[in-house]
């Protein structure tokens, strides 16, 4: 069973500034918007990047550009403000997206940081080159990633990780950032409603998330209920699972009935209700997804599972410690990581996964709540 053996790089040389001098701005009087639209753990992503800036920038303004169900994730870092897109609706196609310059414009912006660099963002920056606003974008560095995943002529290091990149955006526009420095997001109360649902704090609080956007980076859900099995048949935890949609929905419904210490909470909370409980863990059991990153926000130690992708691609949860991940086994799938999203893979590595055996997820489990 491989582990993470080489933290992914986390810092990178502090670009040169396009705006003044930034030793010396302070980012008083500064309005920034900053775009990142989707998905989830890209959004939560930037959290803690955002929260660094605040706090290292007291007097500068952020507004968050990104879809209106994320709102929950900036609620408690100061000075940011999360302004909804609705690509689907009103700010759909070129001309939604003119409608949405528009109302952005009227916020009195003063620089831009897109993290997300898409078609969308693309669009964005023609518009507001027009008023002589400063654009700055993410470098995915694409062409690292790809050889991290080639089939053939891979280069296996670990590259600059998600969190440096939307730190160097900011370098770019004359606001460098520590992210060494970067506070963790405080817990947050939960409400009577969901200590009624949960119910059982004398218990230690699991979080499982045992889903992922594609297969190739998703345990095999007969290896997830033998971990569930085993945490339940002991009695000393309280095992709160996550997911989203009625297909996740009704599988976990199975589980909770099952094991009684378990309970099924999609669809039981809001998301930002789902956010205090998650705060309130004391570990979460997650994929390389979403939830993981959401996790690590609230700096709760996070078991993370990886399949066909791997931790040098740069999508590491935020100051997780690096032995806090189990790996699919290289040895024996050598072509490892097939692809960043989880998305591709080579005809015989479906199963890569069965290589981490339930017995050593409950054993990391064990070791990390007792460290």
């Amino acid at each position: 069973m491989e582990r993470v053996s080489k933290t992914p790089t986390t810092s990178a040389k502090t670009p040169k500034s396009s705006i003044g001098n930034p030793t010396t701005l302070t980012g008083e009087g500064l309005h920034i918007l900053v775009i990142r639209l989707s998905a989830m753990g890209d959004v939560a992503m930037t959290a803690p990047v955002i929260s660094a800036l605040t706090e290292q920038y007291p007097k500068i303004k952020i507004t968050v550009l990104t879809r209106g169900f994320f709102s929950p994730i900036f609620s408690n870092i100061r000075n940011v403000t999360v302004y909804e897109a609705d690509v689907k609706g009103k700010h759909k196609g070129l001309f939604g997206l003119w409608k949405l310059y528009k109302e952005l414009n009227h916020l009195n912006i003063n620089m831009v940081a897109d993290l997300h660099n898409v078609l969308r963002s693309n669009i964005l920056k023609q518009y507001f080159r027009l008023g002589s606003v400063p654009f700055n974008q993410i470098d995915k560095g694409r062409t690292a990633k790809k050889a991290l995943t080639s089939l053939t002529h891979k280069i296996f290091e670990p590259l600059t990780t998600t969190h440096q990149r939307y730190a160097d955006v900011f370098g770019n526009l004359g606001l460098p950032i520590d992210l060494k420095m970067a506070s963790l997001l405080p817990k947050r109360p939960i409400a009577n409603s969901t200590k009624e649902l949960v119910n059982g704090k004398e218990q230690k609080w699991i979080g499982i998330a045992p889903f992922a956007a594609f297969a190739g980076k998703m345990y095999p859900l007969d290896l997830m209920e033998k971990v569930v099995h085993t945490l339940n048949k002991t009695g000393g935890y309280k095992i709160l699972l996550f997911g989203g949609g009625e297909q996740e929905k009704n599988l976990l419904e199975k589980w909770a009935i099952n094991y009684k210490n378990s309970i099924n909470l999609v669809g039981k909370l809001t998301f930002k209700e789902e956010l205090a409980l998650i705060s309130q863990l004391n570990l979460m059991l997650a994929m390389d997804s979403g939830n993981a990153h959401l996790a690590a926000l609230f700096g709760i130690p996070t078991l993370t599972l990886w399949g066909v992708t791997h931790p040098y691609a740069g999508f590491y949860p935020f100051k997780q410690d690096p032995q806090n991940a189990l790996l699919a086994d290289r040895n024996q799938y050598p072509l490892i990581p097939t692809s960043v999203y989880g998305n591709k893979y080579p005809p015989g590595y479906e199963n890569v996964m069965r290589t981490i055996a339930p017995e050593e997820v409950l054993s990391k489990i064990e070791e990390i709540l007792n460290s």
